[in-house]
């Protein structure tokens, strides 16, 4: 339940919390609208990596809108963001697609099948699109690779039906996930040999997410200058991109707090938050959440296996040294919690939720949610 506060200092935040750090959003912010404006490009915010849309009054200063992937986020985007909303979704459900066409300024689909299914619905309501599957990616990770063998995510070349775009205004490829623009040029190519006898017809296109642009080593001027060579080549299409992760990119973390210290062979401290439930990526992935003032197992003098308030036996988060014994009431901080996590949080095992966190200055946080039974209780009947 919604319980808006402010608090002035990280001593008196609850427990678990996830705390957005609002210079470093508009920071990232920043970097994005400079690249749309040089290189005359759309850049939306993915939902489906960031919706934590108390900070989407700052976001709508900087970004064009939203791209959603099915009905709520849509309705999200056109309540709490206005400006575009671009939606697809794998398969559209026939009960929610009128609702689904009013909200969207863009609708792309993911197979001639759906096209065939709902054309004569969105023609002339919104602008069609299809997805297009580049069969081009370097994901070594198959659960994040759009383009992994036999993926269920896009039109290849040899199930493309140059004859079946009536009404079809845009084509839109994925192929990247947390990448630099080496790769998205590499896709780009692709996509313009098998594709670029469309163009002509087309409004749009769009680039998909996974552009790590925020990151320290992502080469901005490189991408600027490549949508530029691609705009001047066919000056008639709007360019879009959706980037998820690099909006949130390192601009928060999850805080929480050691409730007890136990010995099986080693320290093991249990926290009141959870790999399984709050930062489920850590175990998918599975990746090594960084810790603040922490180091790698036997680095620092003591060390401590971390582990989830579960009764999940796999609810580690991970092993780590610190400089001190860790103590009951003790805080820890993992790092960049903020994308891709907050939106995959879970009530598994009735663990309460994180509160949500806007820090506004080092005086001045504000609690925009917490959670509590009813979370738990309403979405289980």
């Amino acid at each position: 339940m919604k319980n808006k506060q402010i608090v002035d200092s990280f001593k008196n935040l609850p427990s678990p919390s996830f705390v957005c750090e609002q210079d470093l959003l508009e920071k990232n912010l920043k970097l994005l609208k400079k690249i749309q404006d040089d290189a005359d490009v759309n850049i939306l915010l993915a939902l489906k990596g960031f919706a934590l849309h108390s900070t989407f009054d700052l976001c709508k200063k900087y970004l064009k809108g939203c791209c959603a992937s099915g009905l709520h986020e849509a309705i999200l985007a056109k309540e709490e963001f206005g400006g575009e909303v671009h939606t697809y979704s794998p398969a559209f459900k026939a009960e929610e697609f009128e609702q689904i066409v009013e909200l969207s300024n863009h609708l792309v689909f993911n197979s001639f099948n759906q096209l065939n299914q709902f054309r004569q619905k969105a023609i002339g309501k919104t602008s069609i699109g299809l997805r297009i599957n580049p069969e081009y990616s370097s994901v070594e990770v198959d659960l994040y690779n759009p383009c992994a063998i036999n993926s269920r995510l896009g039109i290849t070349k040899a199930n493309f039906e140059e004859d079946n775009l009536e009404g079809v205004e845009g084509l839109h490829f994925h192929a990247l996930c947390e990448q630099n623009v080496d790769v998205l040029e590499g896709a780009l190519s692709v996509f313009e040999k098998n594709f670029s006898k469309y163009f002509s017809k087309l409004k749009w296109v769009n680039f998909g997410g996974g552009h790590h642009i925020t990151r320290s080593d992502y080469d901005v001027d490189a991408l600027i200058k490549l949508l530029k060579k691609f705009k001047l080549k066919y000056p008639h299409l709007e360019i879009y991109l959706e980037p998820g992760e690099a909006v949130a990119w390192q601009t928060g973390y999850l805080m929480a707090t050691v409730l007890d210290v136990v010995n099986n062979g080693m320290q093991i401290a249990i926290l009141d938050t959870s790999a399984e439930a709050h930062m489920p990526d850590t175990l998918a992935m599975p990746y090594k959440a960084d810790i603040r003032d922490a180091s790698n197992a036997n680095i620092k003098e003591f060390t401590y296996r971390l582990a989830g308030n579960t009764c999940l036996a796999g609810d580690i988060i991970g092993d780590y040294s610190f400089d001190k014994p860790l103590q009951v009431g003790d805080k820890i901080i993992l790092e960049d919690m903020i994308h891709y996590t907050m939106v995959k949080t879970t009530t598994f095992n009735g663990i309460k939720l994180p509160s949500i966190v806007i820090k506004v200055s080092d005086s001045c946080y504000q609690i925009v949610n917490n959670f509590g039974y009813n979370e738990y209780k309403n979405r289980l009947s």
